[in-house]
């Protein structure tokens, strides 16, 4: 199937974001369930397990990844169900990323933003971000999980060209 990637790179003062959305016809509620209860993000991304508070550290399953390795994800600010920040740090360096939520009309936008220190692999980072948002929206219509295939190599030139482009667009507000 063919993927059209959706992502959006915005300088900031502090570096990039990579900015990706997705629209749902439900409740704002709803959807924060989806992104925030660990039976719920086993659907699309893997489950959680710890204490979800501010500054407390959890522990997070990526159950599509090879091996389905776990790591630790701290819990940098939660304003249910609008704003969810978290950070964490691994081999290829740290992670800081934000799910900012909006609803009108009965509809909730979901905005993904992570706040890159570099734009060094974003075209890996970019369509896996892509499949698991598409993941997200397959576990709640309760369609077939996208194939990873659809979107990397094929989103690779899109995301490698988008850092080349960018130069000096801004970044949006970031609050829904």
């Amino acid at each position: 199937m063919n993927r059209i990637p959706t992502g959006k790179l915005f300088r900031t003062s502090a570096g990039t974001d990579l900015v990706l959305g997705r629209t749902f016809r439900a409740p704002i509620e709803d959807v924060w369930a989806s992104v925030t209860e660990s039976d719920r993000t086993a659907r699309w991304f893997g489950p959680w397990e710890g204490d979800a508070a501010p500054g407390r550290t959890i522990k997070v399953q990526m159950l599509y990844e090879e091996k389905a390795p776990w790591f630790e994800m701290r819990i940098d600010a939660c304003d249910p169900p609008r704003r969810l920040a978290v950070s964490s740090l691994d081999e290829f360096g740290g992670w800081h990323m934000e799910l900012l939520l909006s609803e009108t009309d009965g509809s909730t936008t979901l905005r993904f933003v992570q706040h890159l220190d570099t734009e060094d692999g974003i075209g890996e980072i970019g369509p896996g971000w892509e499949y698991y948002l598409d993941a997200l929206v397959a576990a709640r219509d309760d369609s077939p999980k996208p194939d990873f295939d659809d979107y990397y190599p094929a989103m690779k030139p899109y995301f490698d060209q988008l850092a080349g482009e960018h130069g000096g667009r801004s970044a949006p507000d970031p609050s829904p």
